[in-house]
């Protein structure tokens, strides 16, 4: 019984570590060809640069969306706006710079699920988090059984042939039509236009989908042209890039998986996902303008926030 119960809980958190959390044998190098990117408040990150990114020992994928520039030559304000991804193995160090952030909000994607398995978010004293949990279709859980199989038949039976890339596309396509979904989106663009709640921090597990997308819309929402928006959510295959190689190659020692790279759909972000997404908003409100106001209710209010908040 021992044994089975220490099966399990290592295929769980070989899963976690999959879906965001980094692996026992990850450092926290720059992604690969990249610059180590400077500490939160040193004097070479002063948020200037497009998506600057926020050096933490224990999370890969956090950065500032501010610098990127505006179709009317405006720039995001830095230091307002933070995505990442899961704050749960934060460490002390790590804790000391989010509180240099001057966080007002953290709000996170996670589902139950993934919190239970990866842990609660690390923060500053006396800061709380948001949950505003946003459904996954069962991907996490999808993803623990297949991995804790340990059944290369069954994993290609699950992830291969294309099960796994449509089950990403499906995912985003939920964000237009889960009603839900859209309630937390909203909620947070909401958060961002208000003086009270910035600076504000988002993120889910591996900070590439859900965290992805609402990047993707705050940009957009302000102004930041959809080529500038794309290319900021595509980033995240660069910043998570070593963790996740190294995820899949500690599966593939352990026994765990034959063929790792049956996950490299659930690990990346790719152009053609996003296009899931604004697909189905098209056909849904005929535009993302129409999903931003009839599919998520922000008035104009809401998005003069948003720009009188961020823009400068």
């Amino acid at each position: 019984m021992r044994t089975l119960r220490t099966r399990r809980a290592t295929a769980a958190a070989l899963a976690a570590a999959l879906l965001g959390t980094l692996p026992a044998c990850a450092t926290t190098d720059a992604p690969a060809g990249k610059a180590t990117p400077p500490a939160a408040g040193s004097a070479a990150d002063d948020g200037a640069r497009p998506g600057a990114p926020i050096a933490l020992d224990g999370a890969v994928n956090v950065r500032d969306l501010g610098g990127y520039r505006t179709d009317k030559g405006r720039h995001i304000r830095p230091g307002q706006a933070f995505r990442a991804d899961s704050l749960g193995k934060a460490t002390k160090a790590d804790v000391k710079k989010l509180s240099a952030l001057n966080l007002g909000t953290v709000v996170d994607f996670r589902t139950p699920l993934e919190v239970k398995r990866d842990g609660a978010d690390r923060l500053p004293a006396g800061l709380k988090v948001t949950s505003r949990a946003v459904n996954d279709l069962g991907l996490y859980a999808k993803t623990m059984e297949a991995i804790g199989s340990k059944d290369p038949v069954k994993q290609e039976d699950m992830l291969g042939g294309g099960k796994a890339e449509q089950l990403m596309r499906d995912i985003y396509r939920s964000f237009a039509t889960d009603p839900d979904s859209r309630r937390q989106f909203a909620a947070t663009l909401r958060d961002l236009a208000k003086d009270r709640r910035t600076p504000l921090v988002f993120h889910c597990t591996s900070g590439k989908d859900r965290t992805g997308w609402v990047s993707y819309l705050l940009l957009r929402a302000v102004g930041v042209p959809a080529r500038t928006a794309e290319k900021d959510y595509l980033l995240s295959n660069d910043f998570r890039a070593k963790a996740d190689r190294e995820t899949r190659e500690g599966l593939e020692k352990s026994g765990y998986m034959k063929n790792p790279d049956l996950l490299v759909p659930l690990q990346d972000v790719r152009a053609d996902y996003l296009d899931a997404a604004l697909d189905q908003v098209r056909r849904d409100y005929g535009g993302l303008d129409g999903y931003l106001t009839e599919g998520l209710g922000l008035d104009r209010s809401n998005l003069a926030g948003l720009r009188a908040r961020l823009v400068r």
